[in-house]
């Protein structure tokens, strides 16, 4: 019973993984798609297989996840970790469908700890408060505020230069920034739901915490986000490439170049668990601002920041009522 518990929850970890990954396309692709540097088919085979190098370059993402929350270690654990992703996955397709760039990392942490406070599971709240709460508010303004900057002095130095030479150029450029920007999303998101497999593994006691993430569990997982990535998310690449601004390739740069210049040193230096979609997103308000304010669409804006205020205790209340029917489901 255990090991078919055990097999059901990687088999639902890869099924978030792949719903993070066409939920999350956007992140990688959208602002290059716009800009016209990339085709969409060739940007989203750029972007899966990115994605996939990325699941390969750390774990400290992942174990910062595996340490959440601590359910118990039996059936009824493994119980709690299902309820969790379940919940993060009703979420992002949620979120897919009316196409907002939420965040399926905060979905998912949000689900994990929804489904350990219904069944009275340990919640690391000083670990989610420095490497959650603290990045999640953090990201976004440093995302703003450092693409704003890049920006402007993109436009300072190129100031005498001629349009049309200049968007050629970033448009090269953005084959870069792109890439980098899908090798970041793989370095943090791969790694979430590695952190829950392993998770699942140390409930039900196939590993122990000092193990190392099994091959399988890295393979599985990169293989799983760079799929749903091909896949695509179309619905949520218009809301970022064209219903916030109508981005130029130099913007598009600047957005790319930020966020994954963030994701980097959020995954490197503080092992936070940060979301892509919030600094994306924020990259490019910043980015699109210096035309002027009022070229960004600040009413989408309020609604994208309204879903990403929702995503945590959205995700948490669905996990929190899966594992309510579950556990009385279950013998």
């Amino acid at each position: 019973m255990e090991l078919a518990l055990v097999v059901a929850v990687v088999v639902i970890a890869l099924t978030f993984d792949y719903t993070n990954g066409f939920h999350d396309a956007a992140n990688a692709i959208a602002t290059s798609v716009s800009t016209r540097a990339l085709t969409p088919r060739v940007a989203l085979i750029l972007a899966a297989v990115m994605n996939f190098v990325g699941a390969f370059l750390g774990q400290e993402v992942a174990t910062t996840v595996s340490d959440v929350i601590s359910p118990p270690e039996d059936s009824r654990g493994l119980v709690v970790v299902a309820a969790g992703l379940i919940g993060a996955i009703v979420w992002n397709i949620a979120t897919w469908y009316f196409g907002l760039p939420s965040s399926s990392s905060h979905a998912l942490i949000g689900g994990l700890v929804g489904a350990a406070l219904a069944s009275g599971s340990f919640v690391a709240w000083s670990a989610i408060r420095e490497k959650v709460l603290i990045p999640m508010v953090a990201s976004p303004l440093v995302g703003f505020t450092v693409a704003f900057l890049l920006m402007l002095s993109i436009m300072w130095l190129l100031r005498r230069g001629h349009p049309g030479k200049i968007n050629r150029g970033f448009r090269l450029a953005q084959t870069i920034s792109a890439a980098a920007m899908a090798l970041g999303h793989g370095l943090q998101d791969a790694q979430k739901t590695m952190g829950v497999i392993f998770l699942a593994l140390l409930t039900a006691g196939y590993a122990s915490a000092d193990d190392g993430l099994p091959w399988w569990v890295i393979a599985s997982a990169a293989t799983a986000i760079s799929l749903g990535t091909y896949a695509g998310g179309w619905r949520i690449m218009r809301t970022l490439g064209r219903r916030i601004i109508h981005l130029d390739p130099p913007r598009g740069f600047a957005a790319e170049t930020t966020a994954a210049s963030i994701l980097y040193v959020t995954a490197y230096v503080f092992e936070a668990p940060v979301s892509t979609t919030h600094i994306i997103t924020s990259a490019v308000m910043g980015s699109g601002a210096t035309k002027r304010l009022s070229a960004v669409r600040w009413g989408v804006a309020r609604t994208i920041v309204t879903a990403w205020v929702l995503t945590f205790p959205g995700a948490g209340l669905v996990a929190a009522a899966v594992y309510g029917v579950s556990h009385f489901a279950l013998p």
